[in-house]
């Protein structure tokens, strides 16, 4: 059996025990939700509690906050879920399933639009919140800096982590083609031309990798189409630019 076929197995493997989970509390795997909250709240509680974490409902209203800053139009919760609902796919075949789970949480809490520090500000918030009590919370933070995908993270976690924020690279051509429109709203400062150099340099950046993931995983599940979701969106914008 190929690698990448036992990735996808014990995935299958984990997918199976947590779809029954899912059944059973309506939520992610093992995730009891309580009377007046919403099933992502219940999730995240469930994680950040079960890992040493304290004071879960006040965390996630401020992690909620930042997701729900106006000027976002694609890192939001919504971002969050998807990432998640990626991530359940692969749980068995992650090392560390909650310290990813938790890094897919914080990655994006702080955004600012253009910002280079945002990875770094966002690490720091966790740090803030767990206070040294979350398992797992330097790695964690590692976790967060690696969604800046400035370079091959070190260590299979953190490069789940990173591969399932690019997930959506992978996606159908609509939702690829909606998210790009819900990331080109959260930059009304740049004109057409500007966003389209930005744009197409880091496209470009990705398309020339190797691979554009990490994982066997998700390589084998979102690289083919990825390639060709890059490929049509800088030739429109090439075309653009003429």
């Amino acid at each position: 059996m190929s690698t990448v076929m036992k990735l996808q197995a014990k995935a299958a493997a984990g997918q199976v025990a947590g779809a029954t989970d899912t059944a059973r509390h309506g939520g992610a795997p093992g995730t009891r939700k309580r009377a007046g909250m919403s099933r992502t709240q219940a999730r995240f509680a469930d994680v950040w509690s079960r890992n040493g974490g304290a004071d879960a409902d006040a965390v996630y209203a401020d992690l909620a906050r930042h997701y729900a800053e106006p000027a976002r139009r694609y890192h939001t919760l919504r971002h969050i879920r998807r990432c998640l609902r990626d991530f359940d796919t692969a749980r068995g075949a992650v090392p560390d399933p909650d310290a990813v789970e938790l890094a897919l949480w914080c990655h994006d809490v702080i955004y600012r639009p253009g910002a280079r520090d945002n990875e770094q500000r966002s690490a720091d918030w966790f740090r803030r919140w767990a206070d040294g009590r979350v398992a797992s919370g330097e790695r964690i933070c590692e976790m967060i800096l690696a969604t800046k995908h400035a370079g091959a993270p070190a260590g299979l976690d953190a490069r789940f982590a990173a591969d399932i924020d690019l997930a959506v690279l992978g996606s159908p051509r609509s939702r690829f083609r909606e998210d790009g429109t819900r990331l080109r709203a959260e930059r009304p400062d740049l004109d057409d031309r500007a966003y389209d150099l930005l744009e197409r340099g880091l496209l470009a950046r990705l398309l020339a990798r190797p691979r554009i993931y990490y994982t066997d995983f998700f390589h084998a599940r979102c690289e083919a189409r990825a390639r060709v979701n890059l490929a049509w969106r800088l030739e429109i914008i090439a075309s653009d630019m003429k």
